[in-house]
């Protein structure tokens, strides 16, 4: 049950909200700063305020007080009021497949090996109904933009597009989509890669990649990189999933960029061999990142699944990258779920909410909170080119989610299952799927 009920018409105000201060824009009101405690030294910045709602956009964020008396309104009691989430890194075409394919270690190998065997059962109706299924999770939660990975070697290519192309046009106007090719960057040397970065040039895709450390690596950045230049592509690149110290393909990437004056945008996700290596490695990794003028995106939970992960033994290093540290050299950082109920995560629901309150234990985005809020809204919203997405401001799209929570740190010590979804204005009715309706198509194993 929510814990709180909107009016049915186009025009009312939410009275009595607060909004973190960093999900604002430039043309909203900036004052009444509440911290937690007058005394407290690291205030949470959360401004009081009153917003108005009119015929799906928001018309106006004005101080506490500023609903005339003849208004509609609907008292939030000092609740936090965020913009929708924005899911920048996902792997739809792989998500719901544990109960059929689990990962029987929890390792990285063994999750290659498992969902390798789980494509046999890849047609496009076990495609559709998963994804389709990860969807409604994400657009229950509150996320109103996402960004999905497929596999795309050889025939899984052409059939993953056909079926993401229709779960983009069924998804239009709830949930903005884009897709990203994933294969080993060695393909992009051989025909069949040319032939994928054409396939998806012409469904408007983001052409990706997984860098391995090995012999031909520079020469496997550089194709990718001449390819998506040939075809005006954006890249968005799995990058040093590894705790091994030496792995520096960010580096190459970033030093690729430069050499080939590279303007689109450039995305690396993981950069977990950051966490395992020297202060004097990192800085000058993160000073060629941020020449480059590339973005990372962090994915904790995913990570600290796979990583340091060995039978009967606690794990002693996690492989988060280093948020901090990138974020203090102004380059943009974002967290995103990236695997869902899959052989390389077996957990999550497609929460952005989630994976913001674990980041922020995780990697200690508190003490202050700052702007750290941004991370699985604005700047994820930035990166896919989304500029009315992910914030909160006069003449944008009403796209909310209130929580009943009056702090971070209420919202961070709950679930929040009563917040109340607010798309275009009006409460979504959209309950989370039931995993028995994927019964009949993951309910079962090959025997051997």
């Amino acid at each position: 049950m929510t814990f709180v009920s909107l009016p049915r018409s186009s025009h009312y105000w939410l009275v009595n909200g607060r909004i973190p201060k960093s999900l604002l824009t430039a043309t909203a009101p900036h004052q009444s700063v509440i911290p937690v405690l007058a005394s407290e030294p690291w205030g949470e910045e959360l401004v009081a305020a009153d917003v108005e709602i009119s015929d799906g956009q928001i018309q106006a964020i004005a101080p506490l007080g500023s609903a005339p008396p003849t208004a509609i309104t609907v008292d939030l009691h000092q609740g936090l009021v965020w913009p929708c989430f924005v899911d920048i890194h996902t792997h739809l075409d792989k998500s719901q497949t544990w109960p059929r394919h689990p990962n029987p270690d929890g390792s990285f190998r063994s999750a290659l090996a498992v969902i390798n065997d789980d494509t046999v059962h890849w047609t496009p109706e076990d495609l559709y109904r998963r994804m389709d299924f990860s969807l409604r999770c994400s657009y229950a939660h509150g996320t109103a933009a996402l960004r999905t990975h497929f596999d795309a070697f050889g025939p899984l290519a052409a059939q993953s597009l056909a079926v993401l192309s229709e779960l983009k046009q069924a998804w239009a106007g709830r949930i903005e989509i884009q897709l990203v090719s994933l294969v080993s960057l060695d393909y992009y040397l051989t025909p069949d890669g040319e032939r994928l970065a054409d396939q998806v040039a012409d469904h408007g895709a983001i052409l990706g990649g997984v860098a391995y450390t090995n012999p031909d690596l520079l020469a496997q950045i550089d194709r990718v990189f001449s390819l998506a230049a040939a075809r005006d592509l954006w890249l968005d690149l799995h990058v040093d999933e590894s705790l091994d110290a030496a792995d520096i393909s960010l580096r190459h990437m970033a030093e690729t960029k430069l050499q080939h004056q590279f303007s689109n945008p450039v995305v690396a996700s993981h950069c977990c061999s950051l966490s395992v290596q020297s202060a004097e490695e990192v800085a000058e990794t993160l000073c060629w990142v941020k020449a480059a003028e590339m973005a990372i995106i962090s994915l904790p939970l995913c990570n600290l699944y796979l990583q340091d992960r060995t039978r009967d033994r606690t794990p002693r290093y996690r492989g988060v990258t280093l948020l901090h540290e990138i974020k203090r050299q102004g380059i943009p950082v974002a967290i995103a779920s990236d695997n869902c109920r899959d052989p390389f995560y077996a957990y999550g629901d497609l929460d952005g909410l989630e994976v913001f309150t674990q980041a922020a234990r995780i990697a200690h985005l508190d003490r202050p909170y700052g702007d750290w809020a941004q991370t699985i809204t604005t700047t994820p919203a930035d990166l896919m080119g989304l500029p009315t997405t992910g914030r909160l401001g006069p003449g944008l799209p009403a796209d909310l989610v209130l929580f009943k929570a009056r702090t971070f740190n209420e919202l961070l010590s709950r679930p929040q299952s009563d917040r109340v979804v607010v798309r275009q204005g009006q409460a979504i009715a959209a309950p989370l799927p039931d995993y028995a309706e994927l019964d009949d198509l993951v309910l079962y194993q090959d025997i051997a």
